[in-house]
């Protein structure tokens, strides 16, 4: 089976656009980079550094120091499609991302963002 084109598409690209859909709605680049970090594990100085390198998608998650547990508590749908019904786990893992984000960008409160 083919991979899906995202996976080889650098984080880098994708990371201002997760940016702007926050800050069109008020809300801060360090509160996505505080989501990439809960959910990833990376300090501020690894996310620049795979930012900087172009890491594609695939490698960030699979390079990730430690995939939050708690993600699993993560639900809902992203583009038509039930997060829990996604078997392919690092689409799952982007998909966790999207929504993670999307929750930002509609306002909800970063302690319940993060599954406090």
């Amino acid at each position: 089976m083919e991979k899906h084109r995202i996976y080889s598409m650098p984080f880098a690209k994708v990371y201002p656009l997760y940016v702007a859909k926050a800050e069109k709605k008020g809300r801060s680049q360090a509160e996505v980079d505080e989501i990439i970090s809960w959910l990833t594990g990376y300090s501020q100085s690894e996310l620049a550094a795979h930012l900087e390198k172009q890491t594609d998608f695939e490698t960030f998650f699979a390079r990730a120091p430690r995939l939050n547990p708690a993600r699993a508590l993560i639900k809902g749908t992203i583009c038509g499609v039930r997060l829990e019904a996604i078997e392919e786990s690092t689409m799952r893992e982007i998909r966790y991302l999207d929504k993670l984000i999307d929750e930002l960008a509609k306002g909800k409160a970063m302690q319940k963002i993060l599954r406090h």
